[in-house]
């Protein structure tokens, strides 16, 4: 149901993928593309990060567009290609088709807020991608309501923050109440905001306990996610192991019926051969009576 869930939220959003209703080679080149795409994604975060603090030249700029520009033509022109229904592919990820059409106004040095907004779209895009390719990290969310519990402990560290800015005045903001919070429910304790009241101190140490709960729960649901999948291969192995032994026994099965079977020809056949030479056999006697 969460895989449901999830895949409904991803073709909303324009990153649905190849469907399981296309065919072999569609699904192969599908999988094949989503690790270039993944590194494509991880560069969009270092181009934004460098535009954001001024690093680098307007060339090596315009590079970067060019790349991630062609990037997802080429994931898009492929995809076109070995798909059987190419409307339903842009119907399902139709993202690819925006950052493409709307990637033309930096490709030509528009210099606007227009293209600014587009490139501010492509960290939406590395994060689809991060979703789409990261079916591990969905299969661990699912098991055990991983996934809300994480939710509803991100929804606690964010009203902690306000909790613990109105409680205690060693707090100015918000932020940095939800930055001690983080800090304190991870047990990392940084120590460059503490609380300084009677009040603070107890919802730290409430906070610090729940910390170690969340992250206990964390570490067993990782664990049993690693174990349950190293079981699986193994019994895959047993099952397929258990095949080759139950064919082994059905031909030797055959070979001994077929042995059985040449057994009782042989003895049969023997048998007429002894018939045979007994009535070939005439006694002495028989022949002095015939002469």
């Amino acid at each position: 149901m969460a895989f449901k869930r999830h895949n409904k939220l991803m073709l909303r959003l324009g990153f649905g993928g190849v469907s399981q209703h296309e065919n072999t080679r569609a699904r192969i080149w599908g999988k094949r593309l989503e690790w270039p795409m993944l590194l494509l994604a991880l560069w969009i975060l270092v181009d934004w990060y460098m535009r954001a603090d001024g690093l680098g030249s307007e060339l090596s700029h315009r590079v970067t567009d060019w790349v991630i520009w062609l990037g997802f033509v080429a994931e898009l022109s492929i995809m076109l290609l070995v798909v059987d229904d190419r409307w339903r592919y842009l119907r399902h990820n139709w993202m690819s088709l925006v950052i493409i059409l709307g990637g033309l106004p930096a490709l030509w040095g528009v210099h606007s807020f227009y293209a600014g907004a587009i490139r501010s779209l492509r960290l939406l895009v590395m994060l689809g991608i991060l979703f789409k390719v990261s079916h591990d990290l969905r299969s661990i969310l699912a098991r055990h309501n991983l996934g809300t519990t994480l939710l509803v402990c991100f929804v606690f560290l964010v009203i902690s923050g306000f909790i613990i800015a109105a409680l205690d005045p060693a707090f100015e903001t918000p932020l940095d109440g939800i930055w001690w919070a983080w800090v304190s429910m991870t047990t990392v304790g940084y120590g460059d905001l503490v609380p300084t009241t009677n009040e603070g101190r107890l919802f730290g140490a409430f906070l610090i306990l729940l910390g170690i709960c969340m992250f206990s729960l964390l570490t067993a649901s990782f664990s049993v996610f690693f174990i349950e999948k190293d079981e699986g291969q193994i019994a895959e192995r047993e099952r397929q192991n258990l095949n080759r032994i139950t064919h082994l026994e059905n031909r030797l099965e055959n070979i001994e019926t077929q042995l059985e079977k040449m057994l009782r020809l042989l003895e049969r056949r023997n048998s007429e051969l002894d018939r045979d030479a007994q009535r070939r056999d005439i006694p002495p006697g028989d022949k002095e009576s015939n002469s």
